[in-house]
């Protein structure tokens, strides 16, 4: 049997030198970004328009704007991009020499951004629900449902009112931070709630890398059905062949960003597949091994759509697989706005390509405070929660002053103050859901950060979110103290009046 070591290298001499620049974060050449470029246009309008309702206006300043740098300075020189409404489509012209890129809208898809190269004859090709699942169970959630009985609970309403407030002032947590929208539900219950002008509690977001987490507790829903096995090797066609060293990455190592693939020198940077209109089978066929599988901790976009794609290859039944997280996860807890995008070979992009409300966001949140367990039922398997907030054998090199990372989330036990056991969910421009069981409750921020510029402080955010529920519970002791005086001050005057 060959050694690790020896396989490695046979896999590294028998895959074509040209095929690593396919990991690279974005173009080699003026001609390659300024296609990149063309394509977060054409997507992010696409997805902006169709998906979230936005208008020009709001598109221009929120998905077109304080976007990456190297793709930023070819904007002036893009024309408009034409929408086509009657198609639900997006193109956008960079090159006298080659087609425009093109992003398609399609029910329950989401837009789909087609190949650089790509006419609109293409379009035709596109995968298509032949029957969206459409959401028909009532939401019989405890949490944050239609149907749930909402109660008025002032201590938390009055003592959050100063940081979800500041949360929006574009300085006490970040200058120059844009925070869209903040919700915090204690006890299943919405106990604050905001949202900046022209964002709504039914508008979408792109959750960014928030979807690795989804990404997560959709594998987990397929582990308690059944489905997959973590620690079994992941199912990709492309490795399973001869001594592939490859073939012995399982789904607990890519849920742990512990795979051991080459993903560039920023794993978090897939320009190709987000803005190239790439596949995701071709980042797992052209990904080698760089370090064995677990051994090494590398935040990475490939691991997360890569377990996607093994669960795809697993299930061997596309209808079944695009309708999976609808009907087994996000339908089942209400979050029926909530669209995860896909790219023109019928793989989920879910490592950053998921637009949803903040509510939707919550939901999520709440399932895990609910230890998987929704109306009575259960759709994450009994340990998931505990997996997914567990520190992985293998760290970040930040691990220390971050928090640490456990299997698609990250963890908040840096944070003095904050309660022990928080976890969250991070995206880029400011997306999270952070999970507190001690106090039984989720935050969530969305936000429209600048990428690169001041990061929104989520974690003094929390900690004064957590002050500020603290102090709520002690009002309503100090409440309940002066009620239970009062009753009895009444009940001892009502005693001396009583003839004797």
């Amino acid at each position: 049997m060959p050694t690790f070591r020896a396989a490695l290298a046979a896999l590294a001499l028998s895959i074509p030198l040209a095929l690593p620049a396919m990991a690279q974060e974005g173009g080699t050449t003026e001609d390659t970004q300024r296609a990149l470029a063309a394509g977060w246009k054409a997507t992010f309008t696409c997805s902006g328009l169709f998906v979230a309702g936005q208008t020009q206006q709001e598109l221009d300043q929120n998905e077109l704007s304080g976007i990456y740098p190297d793709y930023a300075r070819y904007f002036d020189q893009l024309p408009p991009a034409r929408i086509d409404q009657s198609r639900k489509t997006v193109s956008v012209d960079y090159s006298p020499l080659m087609p425009p890129r093109l992003a398609a809208y399609r029910p329950g898809f989401g837009c789909t951004q087609l190949p650089v190269g790509a006419t609109e004859k293409a379009l035709d090709f596109l995968p298509r629900f032949a029957a969206w699942p459409e959401y028909t169970t009532q939401d019989r959630g405890s949490a944050i449902g239609s149907n749930v009985k909402v109660e008025l609970r002032l201590e938390e309403a009055e003592r959050l009112e100063m940081p979800v407030t500041a949360a929006f002032d574009e300085m006490t947590y970040g200058a120059g931070t844009r925070t869209s929208s903040v919700i915090v539900v204690r006890d299943g219950q919405v106990v604050a709630e905001r949202y900046a002008r022209g964002v709504e509690h039914e508008t979408p977001q792109r959750t960014w890398s928030v979807g690795k987490s989804l990404t997560a507790t959709i594998i987990g829903a397929a582990r308690r059905q059944g489905l997959i096995d973590i620690d079994y090797p992941a199912v990709i066609a492309a490795w399973n062949k001869g001594a592939d060293p490859r073939r012995e990455i399982t789904i607990r190592n890519l849920l742990h960003m512990a795979s051991g693939l080459d993903s560039g020198e920023n794993g978090s940077r897939t320009d190709r597949l987000y803005f190239g209109g790439g596949r995701v089978v071709d980042q797992a066929a052209t990904s080698i091994l760089e370090v064995e599988p677990g051994s090494r901790f590398k935040y990475a976009n490939n691991d997360t759509v890569i377990a996607m794609r093994a669960l795809r290859e697993a299930m061997a039944d596309d209808t079944r697989f695009h309708r999976f997280p609808y009907e087994a996860v996000l339908h089942k807890i209400g979050a029926v706005r909530t669209t995860m995008e896909i790219d023109w070979n019928g793989d989920f992009i879910s490592s950053s390509q998921v637009w949803a409300t903040g509510r939707d966001l919550a939901r999520i949140g709440q399932l895990y405070l609910q230890d998987g367990m929704w109306a009575g039922e259960r759709l994450l398997p009994e340990g998931w929660v505990e997996f997914v907030r567990t520190p992985a054998p293998a760290q970040p090199a930040d691990a220390a002053s971050r928090g640490g990372y456990g299997a698609q989330f990250w963890l908040m036990n840096n944070v003095p103050g904050v309660p022990e056991g928080t976890f969250y969910a991070a995206g880029n421009r400011g997306q999270y859901i952070v999970i507190l069981p001690a106090l039984r409750t989720v935050v969530v921020r969305q936000g429209y950060d600048t990428i690169g510029g001041a990061r929104f402080d989520i974690e003094r955010f929390v900690l004064d979110v957590t002050r500020a529920l603290q102090a709520a519970d002690a009002d309503r002791g100090l409440a309940a103290e002066d009620l239970r005086r009062a009753a009895e001050a009444e009940n001892a005057a009502a005693a001396t009046r009583r003839p004797r």
